[in-house]
């Protein structure tokens, strides 16, 4: 007859095999009970995982909607911007041809009459302007320091000696 020992009891072979029987159905109990809490986190988890996939989808949804809003609007943005730059420019000829027209034929005869009186009377270098000057050349001049007006007559005009 086999004997266990068991916490310094001699046991007989029927009370080892009760004792590995109620072992045996203890670790079942806490297996089951193992397996059911497994189950359910398993089960938390497949929620959660549902729950972030869904909000995802949801995400990229939005994420969709709102590139196409802001595509147009920027595309409207920039019709619009594409305009108004049409506009400016035109606008801003309209100006130019109005306060600054082109120079006339004449131009040239001009700024060889304003050399010329500089070098052939260097005593008296002035040049009366009139209406027949273009305004926007008189004014180039004048404020780059090329010609000086007349301390007297504001209508006279001559070029700054830079030959000497």
């Amino acid at each position: 007859m086999e004997h266990w020992c068991c916490r310094h009891f001699l046991l007989s072979h029927s009370s080892a095999e009760q004792l590995m029987c109620l072992l045996h159905n203890m670790l079942l109990m806490k297996l089951s009970i193992l397996l059911s809490s497994l189950q359910k986190i398993k089960n938390d988890l497949e929620m959660v995982l549902s729950t972030v996939r869904s909000k995802n989808k949801q995400l990229d949804e939005d994420l969709k909607s709102l590139k196409g809003k802001g595509f147009d609007e920027l595309e409207n943005k920039m019709l619009k911007l594409k305009t108004y730059k049409k506009e400016l420019l035109s606008a801003l000829g309209e100006f130019l041809d109005e306060h600054f027209p082109p120079p006339e034929r004449g131009e040239n005869t001009k700024k060889k009459m304003l050399i010329n009186k500089l070098i052939t009377t260097p005593h008296e270098p002035y040049v009366t302007i009139n209406e027949s000057f273009w305004p926007p050349y008189i004014e180039l001049l004048l404020r780059t320091g090329t010609a000086l007006r007349h301390q007297e007559d504001p209508n006279r005009i001559r070029l700054e000696a830079f030959h000497k």
